[in-house]
């Protein structure tokens, strides 16, 4: 199993495929598969048949697994800027 460079909580964008130059942040990834469910990307209808839970039944919007291959991590989302300067400064006084 390869390590994989993006994690939940990332910002990414995707580069290939149907939904190229769309951001968002990773909600889940799956590492055995090599994919990573990212939010408001590649979204679906899923038909669901009545239920307890959901009695109506009826479609229900939901995103889908994308490939990592397919997604770029958005440099500038690991620390915000102020803890950046902060770190810089501290460098400068030693």
């Amino acid at each position: 199993m390869i390590k994989l460079k993006i994690k939940s909580g990332d910002t990414v964008k995707v580069i290939a495929g149907d939904h190229r130059g769309t951001t968002g942040t990773v909600t889940r990834v799956y590492k055995e598969k090599n994919k990573a469910i990212v939010e408001g990307v590649n979204m679906v209808s899923k038909h669901t048949k009545p239920s307890a839970k959901n009695p109506q039944g009826g479609i229900v919007k939901k995103e889908a697994p994308i490939h990592i291959s397919n997604l770029a991590k958005v440099e500038g989302t690991a620390k915000p800027a102020a803890a950046k300067a902060a770190k810089k400064e501290t460098k400068k006084a030693k």
